[in-house]
């Protein structure tokens, strides 16, 4: 009798020690791992943030106990989706500023603006973005006629869609310093009869935002918290933040350390002086369990949308006009000479064939052949035939967004010519060059829904469901493809695949449950999915 009651104690305390080496077990789930071999688990084990198991329901039942258990009804589990290029700041400061995304007139525009001035008449400029003049009947840029008339003796800025083209009125050119005939490499102050239109592309933008008051602690607080908020109920747990200023990263580190910002976020810095003077480049680098800073982001042109994009021939509907660089090529080798002797990684935003080739060109003289220097093109929108192969040859990364592609389509052949854009939004092209490919979104340039990435990418299809048959469907990818291109391959484009990424035992326990498959689910159910519940280091988020 006592020899049992010994061996019952004995039983009590080995129960209770297996009760702590878990946090949290997630049970009865479909749980795609995203491991080498896309395999799919039953049940997973936390502790500490970390995943410590994954298997069979029996085996995690029986060998792990936890404070929390999740029964996940047969629901499917998925790594924390990651987005390979994204504006997290710049999306959470246009939340508190006039949206203008769904305007399909310039009337539309400024009904926006009046509305938004009543309720935040105490700010001095008004500030907005996402106007499209592809929406706008005859497809023309507007001019800032309206704005003057409306606000005389306040600034106005709006910028476009693309980020890459922003209307000022003359007040705000005025604070500028702004004159008729002035210019500026790599940008433009519209003309129209000798005098400014207002509207302002690529580098001229500067010249104008450079007169917004200063954004404070409090200001930040709001935007990237609001933002966090909006991602993570998206399913997104971890985001590539592309161009801050160390002043700007200064404040995610401390929202972070105050755990007022619990967003993972891989951070580039901004292709300034100011950078490259900064703790976090001189120092090799900036590492904490949420915040890597370990790129550059550098601009090689503008956008396709507002012509900045830099074509080899003109463009098809304006044949005197071929864009520009943002900066001279000797630039951008100065940056590649910087960097290629530093763990940074030099990422360049290139949209056209032109930008595009010069970057490769430039990358290719320093890389030299096969590396694990994993530096990017943002984008690689639009790229001659003869220049695809100069990605695998150098382990160059293209990191696009499907979306772009499917926001594009409608206005895209025009700017391009049939045979040009063959070699446009080539994704599957692109995937076979290093058999990997990181895909994002650009929010706020697109949505930040991960299930339009995903729609975009397999279907070629935008939220309409057009085309019905799929836009240049021969550059489609797999279901499993998009998956691994938002969830382990944007971890490795980030260098970050050993700690996020896929449900592998070491890596940090971020995931999600969605109330259907993404694997199984119809096409057009696809943008239906929800997300239940997102988990961040293993705590609950969302």
């Amino acid at each position: 009798m006592k020899n049992l009651f010994i061996f019952i104690i004995i039983l009590f305390f080995a129960s209770c020690k297996n009760a702590d080496k878990a946090d949290t077990i997630i049970h009865h789930a479909v749980i795609y791992t995203v491991d080498a071999a896309f395999t799919i688990a039953e049940a997973m084990a936390m502790k500490d943030g970390k995943i410590i198991a994954v298997g069979t329901n029996d085996f995690i039942l029986k060998t792990y106990a936890a404070k929390e258990m999740i029964d996940a009804a047969g629901k499917s589990v998925y790594p924390g989706f990651i987005d390979a290029h994204a504006h997290f700041l710049a999306y959470g400061k246009g939340l508190f500023e006039v949206q203008l995304y769904n305007c399909e007139t310039w009337e539309d525009v400024l009904h926006h603006i009046s509305d938004f001035i009543k309720n935040n008449d105490s700010t001095q400029w008004i500030i907005g973005r996402g106007w499209d003049q592809n929406k706008f009947s005859g497809k023309q840029f507007p001019t800032n006629a309206e704005l003057n008339a409306l606000f005389p003796d306040r600034p106005v800025i709006l910028e476009r869609v693309d980020g890459h083209a922003s209307i000022a009125n003359d007040f705000a050119l005025n604070l500028a310093g702004v004159k008729p005939g002035q210019t500026i490499e790599g940008g433009q102050f519209t003309m129209q009869d000798g005098k400014l239109t207002g509207l302002l592309v690529d580098n001229a933008v500067g010249v104008v935002e450079k007169n917004v008051p200063v954004a404070t602690k409090d200001d930040y607080k709001d935007w990237l918290t609001a933002a966090q908020q909006n991602c993570f109920a998206t399913g997104l747990t971890t985001i590539t933040d592309c161009g801050l200023s160390p002043s700007d990263i200064d404040y995610i580190d401390a929202l972070q350390k105050s755990n007022d910002l619990k967003m993972r976020l891989y951070v580039m810095l901004s292709d300034k002086p100011a950078s490259y003077a900064s703790k976090y480049f001189t120092g090799g680098g900036y590492v904490t369990d949420r915040l890597s800073v370990k790129g550059v982001k550098v601009y090689g042109d503008g956008a396709l949308g507002s012509r900045g994009a830099c074509l080899l021939h003109p463009y098809s509907d304006k044949p005197d006009w071929s864009g520009f660089l943002l900066s001279s090529p000797a630039h951008f080798d100065s940056i590649a000479a910087k960097l290629i002797n530093t763990d940074f990684q030099m990422c360049t935003h290139a949209i056209g064939d032109s930008a595009n080739r010069t970057i490769l060109n430039v990358y290719a003289k320093y890389l030299k052949g096969k590396n694990d220097k994993r530096w990017r093109i943002e984008h690689a929108q639009i790229v001659h035939p003869a220049d695809f192969h100069l990605f695998g040859d150098n382990s160059i990364v293209p990191s696009v967004q499907p979306t772009h592609g499917t926001s594009d389509m409608y206005w895209a052949g025009d700017r391009l010519g049939a045979e040009r854009l063959k070699g446009g939004y080539a994704y599957k092209k692109l995937l076979e060059q290093n058999n990997w490919l990181p895909l994002g979104t650009d929010f706020p340039v697109e949505e930040i829904n991960p299930f339009k990435t995903f729609l975009a990418a397999v279907a070629r299809q935008d939220s309409k469901g057009f085309p019905a048959g799929g836009f240049q469907m021969e550059n489609a990818l797999t279901r499993e493809q998009t998956i691994r291109g938002m969830t382990i391959w944007a971890a490795k484009a980030n260098r970050m695949e050993k700690q996020v990424g896929s449900l592998e035992v070491g890596k940090k326990a971020d995931f999600i449950i969605l109330d259907q498959d993404l694997m199984k689910v119809a096409t057009d159910r696809i943008l239906q999915i929800k997300v239940l519940k997102t988990y961040l280091n293993g705590e609950r988020v969302h």
